[in-house]
């Protein structure tokens, strides 16, 4: 063993017994030996007397970097070297035959040496084939004679040379697809048909004696069946061989798997499609159907499975695509033929061959619209389509506790269930169109074989019937569903008044909810099951369901149901109510250290359909007061109780007393979503003045918990929807609730704390100035001590939480600003307490209006002081409202924004958003010439164009546009 080889064995270790100095010692070694000139010949004078399989592969591994790299700087006399070397090897032969110690690389050598040389092979050919080593496969074809191993290194060769050259399932750049153009057009002219006589003559030769070499074989062929003739294999010799390939059972899987590879390489070849209708027709494919019965597991069932959908797809575009009546009849009794089989393998096989399946069925169900009526034999297919997405659907037994529980193995069962049945409803809904008698007639069916069954141990089959009527809603109109087309008028109804043996399974029990909640626009018009459709969902069906999860889901979606149905449930207000009593009492006592805690999306929800039913002006305004007082009072007393308490709270006690209060805010905010403004302040307003004591009530959170972050915004939530609901009577309260929301902000609150200012103002515009004018200074005050006058800083480290919170503030402030000025309350910044802020103000803008990262900021900007030159300077001979403002405009504004930020390379001018803003920049030159006259031109020539060496008459052009379109 000499160095070289000493070296490549130590590289090659991993086991950590070499020192580390010394592995990096032969690294270095063998990267010189890379780099000398004589590398080529080193590498192959070793191939020929070393049999160390790391040797080999070093040498091999750069033996292909070094040609891919560096092959056109070698000389013709190495090139043909390499050549020569490298096709010996390949054919089973010794390069030196006079020494004894010669060795042939192919003996005993493992797959991965094996395939390394076909790589090194096939480069060679990019570069020299056909030009300069045009007879290489002519002059490797009689060493075929050798037997298998020379046989399975040319099938080596040939998959290779498709996976690095030919294949399109890997990404190539222009150059490689011009070569593989050039290397597929030379063996179409010179040699293929010799190739595939060799297929046939070493398949009919090895099938009894080797069958992995004939698989081997009939896998390379498969890979050029797509680019050659296809006469070549479509023929009386080829074709028969495979299919008894295919059907010779009992010895080799993986030789019956190829041969089926083969003929779906066949099918799938693109060509005329009324030959390969003719091909199709020809093949009998019949003939393999019986073979997917098999162990679905196996690799022959998968392979076959492939073949059968590809046929089927194959069938059905060349069904498309020809004109004759006689070849579309053709094509249809083959697709027939091959449905039933289809079926099987969608219903029994691989999750794989599912989904191509579901495509090539929806493009089938598409096509046949045209097929309008459809003939028995459709109609016989699309049962069948509808038994196997059925069937398809199913949860299997096996996780039925784990999905009613909903543990870790249950969310992930389901999960994978909900994306695997995606396509499948997508498949049904396409079914409902094209039939929709037959689909709806099968849904029923499967519905009453559910209903009539006395087992519990059915809960699979009624989840799945009661998801396919859920997803055939999704198919329909609203005024399908609403006058009951079809058989739904039978079918919802029956839906509605079944009480399933297997209700107490979460699953049946939240599809049963939500496909009820599909069809309630059939119960809207046909009030009689209004009685039916309550039951279900306040008894143990719904509300009072065992799980809680169902519990909760059915909350939400009763509310939606009370949101469609509203007045027609007003008769049974007094009923609905008394259901829900002990839920709602639960709630009102709610306890966290019960198990019996039903949730905060459980409670709003319950709370938001009463409130969506109470809160109706048929409700009687007398019980109306009733209803509302019962559960505003308790609700109003459990937060009272828990204030009077607060100090003496242990710790542990604490948070806990902290949920409820945000709990009880919850439900209360829930509850009042039903009542309008009109109804509160007009025509009812005894429930106006409930709600303000409500309102007095939750305030008093914010003096007893100030800092508490959730219920403060809890409490601000509340306030919104006061503002909504109360209008303008809840102005007595807003003094009180906005000094305790300002006293004790963080950022992230102040933002809170200005998004309902910007409620306030854009509801009630001037009516508000008072307010806003005292909350300003300390606004002002507070965000300009936490804000950066200078831009937010860039780079590593700048993403913080505590940067996040303060540029999300920033922003606010600007929405803040805006909606302050174009609600005309612009003089809210000269009130004495506030022009103490006025220059810090106006340099933030104009900081923002000039560089803000984001283009809609600036706009905002600009508007603002649009504003307020309009609204604070009158005339060119008037003095503005505030003194030095505008020189601060001309100066600053006018020259720093209006001109040389729209120069700044960040101003992209193909950009949606930067040309709105550049139309917001024109529209304030406008108005600053309209309020400052002459002097603006004059100033703005002089200090930005002629500044900026603009041309004389370019600037005098833009003044005079300025002018024109004053």
């Amino acid at each position: 063993m000499d160095d070289v080889e000493k070296a490549i064995l130590i590289s090659f270790e991993e086991s950590g017994a070499i020192d580390s100095a010394l592995k990096s010692q032969a690294l270095s070694f063998c990267q010189q030996i890379k780099e000398t000139p004589t590398v080529c010949r080193i590498c192959i004078e070793k191939l020929c007397f070393c049999n160390l399989v790391q040797v080999q592969f070093w040498c091999l591994q750069t033996l292909h970097e070094v040609i891919r790299v560096k092959y056109a700087m070698l000389s013709l006399e190495e090139k043909d070297f390499i050549r020569k070397s490298v096709f010996s090897m390949c054919c089973f032969e010794v390069i030196d035959d006079k020494n004894n110690n010669a060795v042939r690389i192919l003996e005993g050598a493992p797959a991965f040496i094996k395939n390394k040389l076909a790589q090194v092979f096939v480069t060679l050919v990019y570069f020299d084939y056909p030009l300069i080593w045009s007879s290489v496969f002519v002059d490797f074809l009689p060493h075929l004679r050798k037997g298998a191993v020379v046989i399975d290194m040319f099938c080596r060769i040939l998959n290779a040379l498709d996976d690095e050259l030919i294949s399109l399932d890997y990404p190539r750049t222009p150059e490689e697809m011009g070569v593989a153009g050039r290397v597929k057009d030379a063996i179409r002219q010179q040699c293929i048909t010799q190739i595939v006589n060799v297929w046939y003559e070493i398949v009919s030769m090895y099938r009894n004696s080797d069958l992995d070499l004939c698989s081997s074989v009939l896998e390379s062929m498969r890979r050029y069946i797509s680019w050659i003739d296809i006469g070549l294999i479509v023929n009386d010799a080829f074709i028969p061989l495979l299919f008894q390939l295919i059907l010779v059972s009992g010895r080799s899987e993986q030789l019956q798997g190829a041969a089926a590879g083969c003929v779906l390489a066949v099918v799938s070849k693109r060509m005329d499609h009324q030959s390969k209708l003719a091909i199709l027709q020809n093949l009998q494919i019949n003939r393999v159907f019986g073979l997917v019965t098999g162990d679905i597991d196996s690799e022959l069932v998968s392979k076959v499975a492939a073949l059968i959908t590809g046929y089927a797809v194959e069938v059905l575009e060349c069904y498309k695509r020809v004109n004759t009546e006689d070849a579309k009849g053709v094509s249809l009794e083959l697709l027939n033929e091959v449905l039933p089989s289809v079926f099987y393998v969608m219903q029994n096989c691989e999750v794989d061959n599912t989904f191509s399946i579901v495509q090539f069925l929806s493009c089938y169900v598409a096509t046949m619209k045209s097929l309008s009526p459809l003939r028995e034999k459709q109609l016989h297919h699309v049962g069948k389509m509808l038994e196997v997405i059925c069937a398809q659907i199913r949860y299997d037994p096996i996780y039925r506790e784990n999905l009613d529980m909903l543990d870790k193995i249950g969310r992930e069962e389901e999960e994978k269930m909900v994306e695997f049945r995606k396509d499948l409803f997508v498949l049904l809904r396409s079914v409902a169109r094209v039939a929709p008698d037959v689909t709806q007639m099968f849904i029923r069916n499967s519905l009453v074989s559910c209903i009539s069954s006395v087992s519990e141990r059915n809960v699979e089959e009624v989840e799945a019937s009661l998801s396919l009527l859920y997803a055939l809603g999704e198919s329909l109109s609203d005024e399908a569903i609403k006058t009951g087309s079809g058989l739904l008028s039978e079918l919802v109804p029956t839906l509605i008044s079944t009480r399933f043996q297997c209700h107490f399974n979460r699953l049946v029990a939240l599809v049963y909810l939500e496909t009820i909640t599909r069809y309630i626009k059939f119960v809207q018009e046909h009030t009689d099951y209004v009685p039916m459709v309550l039951t279900a969902f306040l008894d143990e069906r719904g509300i009072h369901h065992p799980n809680f999860h169902v519990r909760r889901r059915a909350s939400y979606l009763f509310m939606r149901v009370v949101k469609l149905l509203k007045a027609k449930l007003v008769p049974f207000i007094e009923s609905i109510l008394q259901s829900l009593q002990d839920t709602v009492t639960r709630f009102t006592s709610l306890n966290h250290t019960s198990n019996d805690f039903l949730g905060s999306e459980d409670g709003s929800h319950i709370f938001e359909a009463i409130g969506l039913l109470i809160g109706m002006e048929d409700v009687p305004s007398e019980k109306q007061s009733d209803y509302l007082s019962s559960l505003l009072t308790p609700l109003c007393h459990q937060v009272e109780t828990l204030l009077i308490n607060a100090n003496a709270l242990s710790p542990e006690e604490s948070p806990a007393k902290i949920a409820n209060i945000q709990q009880v805010i919850m439900a209360i905010n829930a509850l009042s979503k039903g009542f309008s403004e009109r109804l509160v302040t007009a025509s009812r307003p005894a429930i106006g003045v409930m709600f303000k004591k409500t309102l007095d009530v939750l305030l008093q959170i914010l003096v007893v918990f100030p800092k508490i972050e959730p219920l403060r915004n809890k409490v601000t939530s509340f306030i919104h929807r006061m503002v909504d609901t109360l209008g303008a009577s809840v102005f007595p309260f807003l003094p009180k609730a906005l000094g305790q929301l300002l006293a004790e902000s963080e950022p992230k609150e102040m933002v809170g704390f200005l998004v309902l200012l910007n409620q306030l103002i854009c509801k009630f515009s001037t009516s508000v100035h008072d307010i806003v004018e005292e909350v300003f200074p300390a606004i002002a005050g507070r965000i300009f001590s936490l804000i950066p006058t200078e831009p937010f800083p860039l780079g590593h480290g700048t993403n913080s939480e505590e940067i996040r919170e303060l540029q999300e503030l920033q922003k606010t402030l600007y929405t803040f600003l805006h909606v302050i000025t174009t609600h005309d309350l612009s003089s809210v910044f000269l009130s004495p307490k506030s022009r103490d802020y006025l220059d810090k103000m106006m340099q933030l803008l104009l900081q923002s209006a000039c560089h803000h990262e984001d283009i809609l900021v600036r706009k905002a900007c600009v508007q603002i002081f649009i504003r307020l030159i309009k609204d604070w300077c009158t005339r060119p001979d008037v003095e503005a409202k505030v003194p030095g403002f505008r020189s601060f405009i001309i100066d600053g504004f006018a020259k720093n924004c209006c001109f040389y930020s729209a120069l700044d390379k960040s101003f992209e001018f193909h950009d949606a958003n930067t040309l709105i803003l550049f139309g917001e920049i024109v529209l304030a030159q406008k108005v600053m010439y309209e309020k400052f006259g002459d002097g603006f031109l004059i100033h703005f020539v002089t200090n930005c164009f002629t500044t900026a060496h603009c041309p004389q008459d370019v600037a005098a052009q833009y003044c005079q546009k300025l002018q024109v379109t004053k």
